[in-house]
């Protein structure tokens, strides 16, 4: 057995069995931000929409459920106030208040969503996780496809059709490999 999995509990997330530190949260939050930048940069146009497809939600989701609601959030928010001061890391290197911003803010609160979820065991095993991610991307579509009818005049239907259908099979993709990844992760620590 593990020093790791000797101290791992209940309550905690991946993150917590690192040394704690105020040290160790910030490198932490500033490692979200900067992997959803990275992943943001994964970027394939969808024809027929403004939305392209990234690694973003899979950063910001991954992200919020190894480090906790608290640091996930603060995660996202770094990477939402930097992104809209005009640092070129939303997807394909924009910035500013785009037409998907609204997706970003609903990484926000997915992330921090799904870290609450962690913390209750949902990163454990895959039923619960495959839940959780559902979750969360479902809040994500929540806000960021209103926001993009706004931003952009369409009607309700068309930023459904452009700003939701075209992403479910990714979404559902990048929600496998969370599923699997981090309830694998723990199979591993605690052995």
């Amino acid at each position: 057995m593990s020093t790791a999995a000797a101290t791992a509990r209940p309550g905690e997330v991946l993150a917590d069995l690192l040394p704690a530190s105020r040290v160790r949260d910030v490198a932490l939050v500033l490692g979200g931000a900067a992997l959803t930048g990275l992943a943001a940069q994964i970027s394939l146009p969808v024809p027929g929409s403004p939305v392209p497809v990234t690694g973003q939600t899979f950063a910001a989701l991954l992200v919020g459920t190894a480090l906790g609601a608290g640091r996930g959030l603060f995660s996202l928010a770094l990477y939402a106030l930097l992104g809209l001061a005009g640092v070129p890391w939303f997807a394909g290197g924009a910035s500013g208040a785009t037409v998907s911003f609204g997706y970003i803010l609903g990484m926000l609160l997915a992330s921090t969503v799904v870290g609450a979820l962690a913390r209750r065991g949902a990163d454990r095993s895959v039923l619960r996780m495959a839940g959780a991610m559902l979750l969360g991307e479902a809040i994500i579509y929540a806000i960021g496809v209103p926001y993009l009818a706004l931003a952009t005049g369409m009607s309700a239907s068309a930023a459904i059709a452009a700003g939701l259908t075209p992403f479910l099979i990714g979404d559902a993709l990048k929600a496998a490999l969370a599923m699997g990844a981090l309830p694998t992760a723990w199979k591993l620590i605690n052995k």
